[in-house]
C-alpha cells in the first residue's frame, strides 16, 4: 500500500488518541484574606474546589501536526453518537480544509479499539466518507511501557 508510487502515502494517515487529564481548581489567596487580632487563632479556610477533576481530551494529528483537539464536556460520556457528530465531524472539516483537492478519499484513520470506534454508528459514516480504518495493533505486554 505504501510502495513508491503506490496508492497511499504516509501523509494520508490521521491518528487519533484519547487521554484523561487531571486538573485542580484552587481559589486565589486574595479571596481568603481577613483581619485577625493578636490573641485569636487563625480561622481554618476550606478550599471547596480542591478536588481533582478529570477531562477527556481527544487529539487527532497527521504529518503536519494536530488537526483536532476535542475536550469532552463535563458529565458527558464518550459514545459512538458523540464521537461521530462532534469529534469525527471536526476531523473531516480539518482534513477538507488542509487538503481540499483530495478531501477524505485518501485518508487512513488509525485509532484504538474502543467501543465508540468499533460501533456500527461510527464505522458506517467512515465508509460513506471514504475513510479507511487501519487495524490497530494488538496489545503486547512486552512492548508496553512498564514500571522500572
Amino acid at each position: 500500500m505504501f510502495e513508491p508510487r503506490g496508492p497511499k502515502s504516509l501523509s494520508d494517515i490521521v491518528t487519533g488518541a484519547k487521554t484523561w487529564f487531571p486538573f485542580f481548581i484552587i481559589p486565589p489567596k486574595r479571596l481568603n484574606r481577613m483581619w485577625v487580632d493578636g490573641q485569636g487563632d487563625r480561622p481554618v479556610v476550606l478550599r471547596p474546589g480542591f478536588q481533582s477533576r478529570l477531562r477527556m481530551f481527544t487529539v487527532f494529528f497527521n504529518y503536519s501536526g494536530p488537526l483536532v483537539v476535542d475536550i469532552l464536556p463535563q458529565d458527558t460520556t464518550m459514545t459512538a453518537t458523540y464521537y461521530v457528530q462532534s469529534v469525527l465531524s471536526q476531523v473531516k472539516s480539518a482534513i477538507n480544509e488542509q487538503r481540499p483537492k483530495v478531501s477524505t478519499s485518501r485518508t487512513l484513520l488509525l485509532h484504538d479499539n474502543a467501543g465508540p470506534h468499533k460501533a456500527r454508528a461510527t464505522t458506517q459514516p467512515l465508509r460513506e466518507l471514504g475513510i479507511q480504518v487501519l487495524p490497530h495493533p494488538a496489545y503486547s505486554p512486552n512492548l508496553a511501557p512498564g514500571d522500572f
